[in-house]
């Protein structure tokens, strides 16, 4: 009798245990995990990185509960609640590879979305693709991740850096800008190098009679700019040209303005949307801008937009501008991704080689418009994006955006299988440009 009640309490035990383990795996399959990476200090974090993170939370929280709208209605990602978990970008790229490795490693995640700088992304992606990991790119500009590499399991859910040049070369052509002499301001790296190449081969098209003058390539994180604009306002132009960013374009714009930088030269600022809430009155009247997609205020209209706007602004007390709505278009092409990869595994989590397969060239639409992943072999996405005009509102205590113009995808973003600078020297071989995004004629000298 003691053996058999001995045999009943193991086998009870046996069954308990594997009750648990029924339960855990259960639990793994109800659970989606996601590394979240974006500057949470440091010059980038105030006006990007954080809003971005304040982005993911709150979608995320509405993908939980079941609250965002069609087509991501159902609770979760495929029923699965969503478990993020944030990383700081700050610290370099070496810092951010083992931070990704970590992530995959030993915290497990599904899937990591994330990074600001196009440095880090240059830096991780290949390792993500070494480990066979599935890796979403939500932001960094440079083209060189795509162009230069072949990948299967990293993918950029945004445009790169080529559109928003090309789109404000449009946009000075649309408006018969006078452009003679311009000067340049960009950061010394991928990002500012690429972006200054990319101005200048565009004006080379649409302004072959503008002159480049002064041209600075200040350090990432300098905050300091006496020197360059001394330099900048030295030579008069009709034009200055920058795609400075976060803390450093907050910095440049504080320290320019008041020596009247913006009213000797026409300034046009390619990635500036991310700063008008914090400098409020200190932004100049006029300067042209762009948010590197149909961002914020010059976001089309629409339910999905509405919905995402106001969820973002209540939740914060200020609206989305351009990081947190190119976080949410990572998730919800993720979010669509793999509830259709879920589909064709008859409901269960899929693997990494289903999910990447499922997001390779796919489409979905966002609160900025549609996205395509049309490049690269279906891993670098394209939209349409716009440029607009400041004017701080009294009444409403903010600056608005006015004039704006937007412009179609295939319009300001290279045709498949050619290298951005490659379409740029042929003259925009390809472009498809609607009747708001003006025309491929050149101006009259």
């Amino acid at each position: 009798m003691a053996q058999m009640s001995r045999f009943v309490v193991r086998s009870r035990c046996c069954i308990a245990a594997l009750g648990m383990c029924w339960a855990a795996a259960a639990m793994a399959q109800d659970t989606f995990k996601i590394g979240i990476v974006s500057f949470m200090s440091g010059q980038a974090a105030e006006s990007f990185g954080i809003p971005a993170v304040n982005g993911a939370k709150v979608l995320i929280d509405a993908f939980n509960k079941g609250q965002a709208p069609a087509p991501f209605n159902q609770p979760g990602i495929g029923g699965m609640q969503i478990e993020a978990i944030y990383v700081d970008e700050a610290g370099g790229a070496t810092k951010q590879v083992q931070e990704l490795r970590n992530l995959y490693e030993r915290d497990k995640v599904d899937v990591v979305v994330g990074y600001v700088g196009s440095g880090d992304c240059l830096a991780v992606a290949p390792v993500a693709e070494e480990l066979k990991k599935f890796l979403i790119l939500y932001d960094c500009g440079t083209p060189r991740i795509f162009e230069d590499n072949s990948f299967r399991y990293v993918f950029r859910t945004a445009a790169h850096a080529t559109m928003d040049n090309v789109a404000m070369a449009r946009y000075l052509q649309a408006r018969k800008i006078r452009v003679n002499t311009y000067s340049m301001i960009n950061q010394d790296y991928a990002w500012g190098q690429d972006s200054r190449k990319d101005f200048m081969l565009s004006m080379a098209n649409l302004y072959p009679q503008a002159k480049p003058a002064v041209d600075q390539l200040p350090k990432f994180g300098a905050g300091q700019y006496g020197t360059e604009i001394s330099a900048l306002m030295s030579q008069p132009v009709d034009l200055i040209h920058s795609s400075l960013w976060g803390g450093d374009l907050q910095a440049f714009i504080l320290q320019s303005a008041p020596r009247g930088m913006f009213k000797k030269s026409q300034v046009v600022l390619t990635a500036a949307d991310h700063v008008l809430p914090g400098l409020g009155n200190k932004m100049p009247d006029g300067t042209i801008i762009g948010a590197r997609g149909a961002y914020g205020l010059m976001a089309p209209p629409s339910p999905l937009n509405t919905w995402w706007w106001n969820t973002y602004s209540k939740a914060y007390n200020v609206y989305p501008v351009q990081a947190p709505y190119r976080m949410a278009q990572a998730l919800m092409g993720l979010k669509l991704a793999v509830e259709k990869a879920m589909a064709a595994n008859k409901g269960k989590k899929p693997s990494t080689e289903i999910m990447a397969a499922s997001l390779r060239g796919s489409e979905w639409p966002s609160p900025a418009g549609k996205i395509s992943m049309a490049l690269s072999n279906g891993q670098q996405a394209i939209q349409d994006t716009a440029i607009g005009r400041t004017q701080w509102n009294e009444a409403k205590k903010m600056v608005m955006l006015e004039d704006i113009q937007r412009f179609n995808a295939t319009c300001v973003n290279p045709p498949l299988n050619i290298k951005s600078e490659d379409w740029l020297k042929s003259g925009f071989a390809g472009a498809k440009c609607d009747s708001a995004a003006g025309n491929d004629k050149k101006p009259k000298k």
